[in-house]
């Protein structure tokens, strides 16, 4: 099921006849420099059609200035949709962000979207327990119950021990995580997350990646994840939306982005990619010869990350049968296969 749907989203920033100006010259096929050139607007998203499923992340990524950000905002409307739909799942239902009431809104912020920013944005005044509770508190909720969610959730990013700290007190990750711990305690089942890493050193980066992955193994939250840096994408997103000028150029599971670019703009991105840390049998297997001998006892699964077949290959040599969860041989995995992928080749074409 969909929990956020964008049906030809535009968001234009200016006034209110400038954006109609705007808004008629997208139409008329303008880029987006001939937009502001003749009506002093701003185009950040473009037509953008995009549906994300429950309990998945989803990774929006692309150079500065390129929409990822003015996207996400639009999913709890910190940005206003200039045309198009922004639908949410609800109740059994569906809520337009783009043309509810205000009361809805402020609903949909308070129990169904919260958000994790790039700068923290701890309040420095308040312990780390007040900082964590300040949705709960703007809720309404009894300082009992408060303090029972931000204790749970406090445990679950392993802050529990620095609940009477302040921000000051903590690191930069730390901080980081209590950002995460606030989103949680709220119960939100969408969590929009804008560069939340991208400020922090690479290994606590990499640490905080992976605490993101553990937890929503068991959390399975709707996540719309902001990024520019393409290992973070393909190594959290299920699946990843790379856009252009305000566009959505390419989406799709981190595989299909890497083996098949859309165009010489996505084709930049991927080419300095680790195919290690991407690829896995499925990419990689070619289709089984008539007569090849078979040897389930060698058998590898779809999702088998390229690492592993390469230590298979190292250590026992020769092919591998790739076998659905029903045990139908799908295809083969050889080292010319494992090479291929090495090279980013397939079938002797660059992919």
């Amino acid at each position: 099921m969909d929990a956020i749907t964008f049906e030809h989203v535009d968001v234009v920033f200016g006034n209110r006849a400038g954006q109609k100006a705007a808004l008629d010259l997208i139409d008329q096929g303008a880029d987006r420099s001939k937009v502001l050139e003749e009506t002093g607007a701003v185009v950040g998203v473009r037509d953008a059609t995009l549906c994300i499923d429950e309990g998945e992340i989803c990774v929006l990524m692309g150079l500065s200035g390129s929409g990822k950000s003015s996207l996400l905002r639009c999913v709890n409307g910190l940005n206003t949709v200039s045309r198009g739909k922004v639908l949410i799942a609800d109740s059994g239902g569906t809520v337009d962000v783009a043309s509810c009431d205000a009361a809805t809104l402020r609903r949909l912020r308070t129990d169904r979207i919260a958000m994790v920013f790039q700068q923290f944005a701890l309040m420095p005044w308040r312990t780390i327990r007040e900082n964590v509770g300040l949705g709960l508190e703007l809720r309404g909720l009894s300082r009992t119950e408060r303090d029972r969610l931000v204790d749970e959730k406090l445990a679950l990013v392993r802050l529990d021990q620095w609940a009477d700290k302040h921000p000051h007190e903590l690191s930069g990750g730390m901080q980081q995580r209590v950002g995460l711990a606030r989103a949680l305690a709220t119960d939100a089942d969408i969590l929009l997350m804008d560069e939340p890493f991208s400020a922090l050193d690479p290994l606590i980066r990499e640490h905080l990646q992976e605490e993101l992955l553990d937890l929503q193994r068991s959390l399975k939250k709707t996540i719309v994840f902001v990024s520019h840096d393409l290992d973070e994408a393909l190594k959290i997103g299920t699946h990843i939306a790379i856009m252009e000028g305000g566009r959505i150029v390419q989406y799709g599971r981190p595989e299909e982005i890497v083996t098949q670019p859309a165009n010489d703009y996505v084709r930049a991105f991927v080419g300095k990619v680790n195919p290690l840390n991407v690829l896995c049998a499925v990419s990689l297997m070619r289709p089984a010869r008539d007569g090849e001998d078979i040897d389930r006892e060698r058998a590898v699964g779809l999702d088998t990350p390229m690492r592993e077949l390469v230590a298979l290959a190292r250590d026992r040599g020769g092919t591998f049968p790739v076998l659905d969860g029903s045990g139908t041989v799908l295809g083969m995995i050889g080292e010319h296969e494992i090479y291929d992928g090495l090279l980013r080749r397939r079938s002797g074409d660059a992919l």
